[in-house]
C-alpha cells in the first residue's frame, strides 16, 4: 500500500519537502530553490494550487494517474488525495505551490466567495493551461505573498486573505478564458449532452436511478461536474440543470399531448412522486399539468 502523507496544516507539507517555513496558516514554495525535496502523495485538510514549470509524469489525482504539463496550474480542496509516491529518490523540479488553510478564510470576504471558485474540484484533465503572460502573473502575485509572509510574519488574516483572493481572481478568469476558447469539441458538448438525456430514457435508466443528473451527464462525458458545469454556463449562458430541466418538460409535454395521464407521465420521466412532477411543470410553464391539458384540447 502507497506511504500517503497527511497534510493537516501547510507546513506538514513544507517540512516533508524542506521548504522554509513561513507562517502557520499559508505557505509559497518555490520549487526550484530546494534542494532536498521528494515526491510524496498528499490528503489534504487544506487548499492547494501547484504550478509545474516542467512536466510532471505519472502523477495522481483521486484514482486518475495523470502527467502534469509544463505551465499547468492544479487546484486542490481539502479531502482531495494527490501527487506521487515517495519512491526515496531525491528530486529537482521546477514550479510553484501554495497552500493555506480554511481558518485563514474564516469572517473574511473570501470565505463568501470560496463556493464560486469551483476549478478546486475540477479534474487534472482540466488543469489550467497557462500562457507565458498567464504564468508570469500568478507568479508575480505569489512572489508577492511571499514577500509578505517574509516580511510581516504577524500579518493579520485580513491581509493574507486580500492577497489570496487577488490570486484566485486571476486564476478564475484566465480558467474563464480557458472556456470560452472556440473548438469544435466545445461546440459538440451540447449535442453530446442532448443525446447522453435521450439514451438515458430510451434504455430505461430512470426506472433504476431517477431523474438524469449533473453529475451522472459529467461522468459519462469524462468531466468533472463542476468544469461540466461551467462550460455549460458559458456555452449557453444557463446551467447544466436548467438544460435538463428543458429536456425533461419539452419530454413531459410530449407525453401529455401523447394522451399519457399525468401520473404516468411523471413516472415514465423518473420522478418519485407525483406531485413533484406537477411543481416543477407549474414553476416552468406556469401553469399545472392539468391546465395544460385543458388549454391543448
Amino acid at each position: 500500500m502507497e506511504k500517503i502523507l497527511k497534510v493537516h496544516s501547510v507546513n506538514d507539507y513544507a517540512r516533508y519537502i524542506g521548504a522554509p517555513v513561513l507562517h502557520p496558516l499559508v505557505s509559497v514554495i518555490h520549487y526550484d530553490e530546494l534542494e532536498h525535496c521528494r515526491h510524496s502523495l498528499n490528503n489534504y485538510d487544506v487548499y492547494a494550487m501547484f504550478i509545474g514549470d516542467e512536466t510532471l509524469e505519472r502523477l495522481t489525482y483521486g484514482q486518475t494517474v495523470y502527467d502534469l504539463h509544463r505551465h499547468a496550474l492544479m487546484c486542490v480542496a481539502p479531502g482531495q488525495i494527490g501527487g506521487k509516491a515517495d519512491t526515496g529518490e531525491e528530486i529537482h523540479t521546477k514550479g510553484w505551490g501554495l497552500l493555506f488553510a480554511p481558518t485563514v478564510l474564516c469572517g473574511t470576504d473570501l470565505e463568501r466567495r470560496m463556493p464560486a471558485y469551483t476549478f478546486f474540484s475540477y479534474n487534472t484533465n482540466e488543469a489550467l493551461l497557462m500562457s507565458e503572460r498567464q504564468r508570469e502573473t500568478i507568479v508575480t502575485l505569489l512572489e508577492m505573498l511571499r514577500t509578505c509572509l517574509k516580511t510581516t510574519p504577524e500579518a493579520s488574516t485580513a491581509l493574507l486573505a486580500a492577497h489570496l483572493r487577488l490570486i484566485l481572481e486571476y486564476v478564475a478568469r484566465f480558467y474563464a478564458e480557458q472556456l470560452s476558447l472556440p473548438s469544435q469539441e466545445k461546440a459538440d458538448l451540447l449535442t453530446r449532452f442532448e443525446n447522453l438525456l435521450v439514451k438515458y430514457y430510451r434504455e430505461g435508466r430512470q426506472r433504476e436511478h431517477g431523474l438524469p443528473t449533473v453529475r451522472y451527464c459529467a461522468q459519462e462525458l469524462c468531466l468533472s461536474p463542476n468544469y461540466f458545469g461551467d462550460l455549460i454556463r458559458q456555452l449557453t449562458d444557463d446551467t447544466a440543470t436548467g438544460i435538463i430541466r428543458r429536456f425533461l418538460m419539452r419530454r413531459a409535454q410530449e407525453l401529455l399531448v401523447s394522451g399519457k395521464p399525468i401520473t404516468e407521465t411523471a413516472e415514465l420521466l423518473g420522478f418519485e412522486y407525483p406531485q413533484h412532477f406537477t411543481r416543477l411543470f407549474k414553476n416552468y410553464f406556469g401553469l399545472t399539468p392539468t391546465a395544460f391539458l385543458k388549454r391543448e384540447k
